[in-house]
């Protein structure tokens, strides 16, 4: 059973039929207890960093981290990815998951913000090897991203795959049995069931 953490934002009925699509069932609560104790966590998301906050008032950030330090799997989306790390432009002194060291940063440049679309994924050395990205067997593929902000600041081998907008950014993480996509597998249609289905599996 995968369970989903519901911590008030939109986009998780979709990820629940993508794991079912994938063929492995998905739960969502909001009840950190029953986080605490599940076998696999995914946290997604669409939305402001500022859900932080949500995370710590209701218990469910502390729950997060204790699967994170028993070493059972887990995996942010979208936003849930960059809840991981310890702080983010986007919501100055709102404190982060701090489950990789680094910080969100706002994209620069002349492109429009936000980031919305398909782009290529690029697996990294560290990502080659790893199983969540077996769907890149055959080479690179296309998710769809829709972020504002990208990680900075953050180890080069915890880096699994990159993507470009004006500059390469992180698209995939990973540090031993956490990891998180900057896109959304649940729209990013064979590959992103591939990598859904991936974690669904994973025995770090």
């Amino acid at each position: 059973m995968i369970t989903i953490v519901d911590y008030g934002v939109n986009n998780l009925r979709s990820v629940v039929r993508a794991f079912e699509a994938a063929g492995h069932e998905a739960t969502q609560t909001s009840d950190p207890a029953v986080v605490r104790s599940a076998a696999r966590v995914v946290v997604p998301g669409v939305g402001n960093f500022s859900r932080a906050r949500t995370l710590a008032e209701t218990g469910l950030g502390d729950a997060i981290r204790s699967v994170a330090a028993a070493g059972r799997p887990v995996m942010g989306i979208c936003l849930g990815m960059q809840l991981f790390f310890e702080s983010s432009e986007e919501a100055p002194g709102v404190a982060g998951l701090g489950l990789f060291g680094g910080a969100m940063k706002r994209f620069a440049g002349d492109l429009p913000v936000p980031h919305v679309g398909w782009a290529e994924v690029v697996p990294t050395a560290s990502g080659r090897s790893h199983p969540l990205l077996r769907a890149f067997a055959a080479g690179p593929e296309y998710f769809y991203h829709v972020h504002s902000y990208h990680a900075t600041g953050i180890a080069d081998d915890s880096v699994l795959a990159v993507a470009e907008y004006g500059a390469a950014f992180p698209a995939m993480i990973g540090r031993d049995n956490v990891v998180g996509a900057q896109f959304h597998p649940e729209k990013s249609q064979r590959a992103g069931i591939a990598v859904l289905d991936a974690f669904a599996r994973w025995d770090p």
